[in-house]
C-alpha cells in the first residue's frame, strides 16, 4: 500500500511542476501597458479682440409729450394714429372762434391806445411852447408830459395783448414738433382739453435710436484694473462702438456709437448706465425692445485661447487636462468668458506654456501618465469632398 500511494503522488508533482512552469511563461509573454497618448496644445498668448455683451433696451431718441396750450373745445384730431408724422404735420384743432375774437378785440384796443397816443403828443406838442410865453402853467405842462407817457404804456399794454391773443389763436392749431412715430389719441372730438395739463398724445423720434445698457459696478471694476495693468488695450470710452443682436439671434447691420455714460451707479442697481445710438432707417428696432450690444474697440493684449472640446464642467465649474512637467495629467479649473470662433477665451487659470489636453480626454484621468504629442489644427477651409467616380 505504501510503495502503490508513492507512485500516486509523483505524477501529480509532475503535474504541479508543468502547471508552475506555464504559468511563468505566459507572464513573461505579456507586453507591458501602453501608456495612452494625448494630443495636446501649447498656450501661448496673443491680441485678440475683448468684446463683452450685455442686454440692452432700445427707446427713442426722442418722445415729445403733445399737450395743448390753450383751454378750449377739441375740434379735430387731424392725423392718423400710429403712423409716422414729419415735423409740422397738423395733429389738432381746438376750436379757434373764441380766440379769433380775442385777437380782434386786441386788435381794436392797440388802435385806440395809438389814438391816445397820437393825441397825447400833440397836445404835449402845444403846451410846451406856451409854457415859455407864461400862456400856461407848470402844472399844464406836466399834465400833458404825464398823458404822453400813460398813452405810451397804454399803446404797449395793448401790444402785448394782442401778442398773447395771436399766440393763442395759433396754437389752437397744434403741429408736431419732431418727426417720428405717433401714439394714438387720449382725447377726440368735442373734448373740453386744459391748457399745459391734459397729455394729448406722445412722437417718438426713432431714427437715430437709443439702446440703454446697464453694465455691474464688479465688470467696471475689473475692467479698469486691466486696462490700468496693460491687459487691455482701450481706445477711449467714447470710441467704441456696438454691435446689436436682435433675440431671434439676427445680426442689425448697422453699428451704433457710445454717446454717454453716467457719472455715477444707479443705487437701486449698482449698475452705471451707457447709451449707445444707432441708426434706424427701417423701424427695426422699437422702443422697449431687448437686444444683445456688443461693445467693440477694446483688445486683449495677452489673451488666452484653447479650442472648444478641451474645456469640460466640473461640479465646481469649467476645468481643463493639462500635462505637467512629470509627463502626467492635472486638472486646471479654469474661468472660460467668452467664445471666439471655436475657441474659448480663457481670463484665468492657464499661463503661456501651459500644455492643454485636447483629444484623448476619455482615456485620461488625474495623475495619469501620458505621452504627449502636439496636435494637428485643421486647415481653415477642408477641401471638398470628392465626387464618386472622379479620379
Amino acid at each position: 500500500m505504501m510503495k502503490q500511494s508513492f507512485y500516486l503522488m509523483v505524477p501529480l508533482a509532475g503535474v504541479s511542476l508543468a502547471l508552475a512552469v506555464g504559468c511563468k511563461q505566459e507572464a513573461g509573454s505579456m507586453p507591458a501597458q501602453q501608456v495612452p497618448q494625448v494630443e495636446v496644445i501649447t498656450i501661448a498668448t496673443q491680441r485678440v479682440p475683448d468684446e463683452p455683451e450685455f442686454i440692452g433696451q432700445a427707446e427713442a431718441s426722442r418722445s415729445v409729450e403733445i399737450r395743448p396750450q390753450v383751454t378750449g373745445i377739441l375740434k379735430a384730431v387731424l392725423y392718423r394714429e400710429g403712423r409716422d408724422v414729419k415735423q409740422g404735420d397738423q395733429l389738432y384743432q381746438i376750436d379757434p372762434v373764441p380766440f379769433q375774437a380775442a385777437a380782434a378785440s386786441a386788435k381794436a384796443k392797440i388802435a385806440q391806445a395809438e389814438a391816445r397816443l397820437v393825441q397825447a403828443k400833440q397836445d404835449l406838442a402845444r403846451v410846451k411852447p406856451l409854457l415859455a410865453e407864461q400862456a400856461v402853467s407848470q402844472k399844464d405842462v406836466d399834465d400833458a408830459v404825464a398823458g404822453d407817457l400813460a398813452a405810451e404804456a397804454e399803446f404797449q399794454g395793448a401790444k402785448a395783448t394782442l401778442m398773447k391773443a395771436q399766440f393763442d389763436l395759433d396754437n389752437t392749431l397744434i403741429t408736431a414738433p419732431i418727426d417720428g412715430l405717433i401714439e394714438r389719441s387720449r382725447y377726440y372730438e368735442g373734448r373740453l382739453v386744459s391748457a399745459q395739463t391734459d397729455l394729448l398724445t406722445v412722437v417718438h423720434r426713432v431714427d437715430p435710436m437709443y439702446v440703454e445698457v446697464s453694465i455691474p459696478e464688479t465688470i467696471i471694476l475689473r475692467r479698469r484694473r486691466d486696462i490700468e495693468a496693460k491687459r487691455i488695450q482701450h481706445p477711449g470710452m467714447y470710441k467704441l462702438r456696438g454691435a446689436l443682436t436682435l433675440m431671434d439671434g439676427t445680426e442689425y447691420p448697422h453699428e451704433g456709437v457710445l454717446d454717454l455714460l453716467e457719472p455715477g451707479l444707479r443705487t437701486e442697481t449698482g449698475a452705471r448706465q451707457v447709451r449707445i445710438t444707432f441708426p434706424n432707417p427701417k423701424r427695426t428696432l422699437l422702443p422697449g425692445q431687448f437686444v444683445k450690444v456688443r461693445f467693440k474697440g477694446d483688445v486683449k493684449t495677452e489673451a488666452v485661447l484653447v479650442p472648444q472640446r478641451a474645456v469640460l464642467q466640473g461640479p465646481a465649474g469649467p476645468f481643463v487636462f493639462i500635462v505637467n512637467s512629470e509627463e502626467k495629467v492635472e486638472m486646471r479649473d479654469v474661468v472660460a468668458s467668452d467664445w471666439k470662433g471655436t475657441q474659448w477665451l480663457i481670463d484665468d487659470g492657464l499661463k503661456a506654456g501651459d500644455r492643454v489636453v485636447v483629444n484623448g480626454l476619455m482615456k485620461i484621468g488625474p495623475g495619469a501618465p501620458v505621452k504627449a504629442v502636439p496636435i494637428e489644427l485643421p486647415a481653415d477651409q477642408p477641401a471638398p469632398p470628392r465626387t464618386p467616380g472622379q479620379g
